[in-house]
């Protein structure tokens, strides 16, 4: 496999000059699938106050003011909800034109090789979407074996993402804790949450943000050799070496130690993020998703900050635009995906909180939006993208989710946790032949 995922030095915000829309319009040909043209049924489950919410709720007005005659039949799913279900809708005569759709070789990558995913390798020649830059390209393309990096375009990312720190100001500034620059000052900042009778994280162990911290931690050890091993397969994953051991062990302690509440196991991302927003909690790690929200919701000044000391950290482009095999108005959907491209809607996404791909720099104006993109800009300057944990093997996503909650309950020891991990990783390295 070659070497696409590439080294970043990308940064977000380019130049949106050089994409090329395609006109308007539907066509009926097979290539644009055997729909009538006249309705385009998508679902996403981003937020409506989200950055992607906002934008793409503009994009499907422009969509309809372009496409005289076309109705948008959008509706709103949850992440859960495409993530389990995907297989077997994309298989039936119910899947739709378009869909937002998480990246990485155990999702996007799992559907393509299944043949469920429409090829849109000339349409991304043919309308600029290949303009995008490299280290973001990573995720729209698959291979044979549906593993991410190289091989034709099955999705178009329009927005990047990253896992940070968020953090409660008033709070830090209550507790007079400094922003951590190194890991031994994050923790000291959580130890003085802790004698507070303060818990320093919001944590989501029933969801996806449990198993994020966990992979910060094995991060915090780790180097890109590392990472290209476990996500791209180039050598082999000891996952009793110093990076996941480290990483077990350190969350169990960080349980024992009252910075992840014992109680979390049975927390989802959502209620996290609104603990979060209420101000009963100084931090939550998570992702840049998050970001529009949070300025909509919380009503206390706030900040981010990467996690402390890491050079590598958890994020790619943002999820895809994928087109169904069977969808059955594939044109719309291409016009829809172009839309979402243009510089008013990238630029919309990136003064909403959001890390856009192709919007012009000039025109991000809203401060907080300039240091989230800032932020994104320091990780990919330094080839720091490290995509995210559950990607590497189909299922990985719940086997990461059961690991992390047997920390939390202190029902499996660390080392076991870990031999629980590394199995199904190491078996879908077998069903590849690696």
């Amino acid at each position: 496999m070659s070497t696409s995922r590439l080294r970043a030095g990308t940064v977000a915000v380019l130049a949106a000059a050089s994409l090329v829309l395609a006109a308007c319009g539907a066509d009926s040909d097979d290539s644009a699938g055997s729909g009538d043209g006249k309705t385009l049924k998508l679902w996403h489950y981003e937020g409506a106050n989200s950055a992607m919410g906002i934008a793409w709720a503009e994009a499907i007005k422009q969509f309809e003011a372009s496409h005289p005659g076309v109705k948008v039949q959008f509706e709103e799913k949850g992440f859960e909800q495409i993530r389990q279900n995907a297989g077997m809708i994309l298989n039936s005569d119910e899947a739709p034109d378009i869909m937002e759709y998480n990246k990485g070789n155990a999702t996007a990558g799992l559907l393509s090789k299944q043949g469920l995913l429409t090829d849109l390798t000339e349409e991304a020649g043919k309308r600029g979407w290949d303009k995008i830059g490299p280290s973001l390209q990573t995720t729209s393309k698959y291979d044979a074996e549906g593993i991410m990096g190289d091989g034709k375009w099955y999705g178009v990312p329009n927005y990047a993402e990253y896992v940070m720190v968020y953090y409660n100001k008033d709070l830090f500034a209550k507790h007079k804790v400094q922003v951590p620059t190194t890991l031994a000052e994050f923790e000291a900042a959580m130890d003085t949450f802790v004698k507070a009778g303060v818990a320093p994280l919001s944590v989501g162990g029933a969801e996806y943000p449990a198993q994020q911290i966990l992979y910060e931690l094995a991060l915090a050890k780790a180097n890109r050799a590392f990472v290209d091993s476990f996500q791209l397969y180039k050598g082999k994953v000891d996952f009793k070496g110093p990076e996941f051991t480290y990483a077990a062990n350190t969350f169990a302690d960080w349980v024992k130690k009252g910075y992840i509440p014992k109680d979390s196991a049975g927390i989802k991302a959502d209620p996290m993020g609104v603990s979060f927003t209420q101000g009963k909690f100084p931090m939550v790690i998570s992702g840049s998703w998050w970001y529009g929200r949070f300025v909509a919701e919380a009503k206390f000044e706030w900040g981010t900050f990467l996690f402390p000391g890491n050079t590598l950290h958890p994020g790619s482009g943002g999820n895809i635009w994928v087109v169904p095999k069977n969808a059955k108005n594939k044109s719309l959907a291409y016009d829809f995906i172009d839309i979402t491209m243009k510089p008013e809607i990238q630029n919309l996404l990136g003064n909403s909180g959001g890390v856009p791909v192709l919007a012009d720099p000039a025109a991000i104006t809203d401060a907080k939006s300039k240091e989230l993109i800032d932020n994104f800009n320091k990780v990919t300057s330094t080839d720091g993208l490290a995509f995210y944990p559950d990607w590497p093997a189909p299922g990985y996503y719940d086997v990461l989710v059961a690991g992390a909650q047997h920390l939390i309950n202190g029902t499996k020891s660390p080392e076991a946790v870990l031999d629980e991990i590394a199995k199904p990783y190491n078996d879908n390295l077998t069903s590849l032949g690696k």
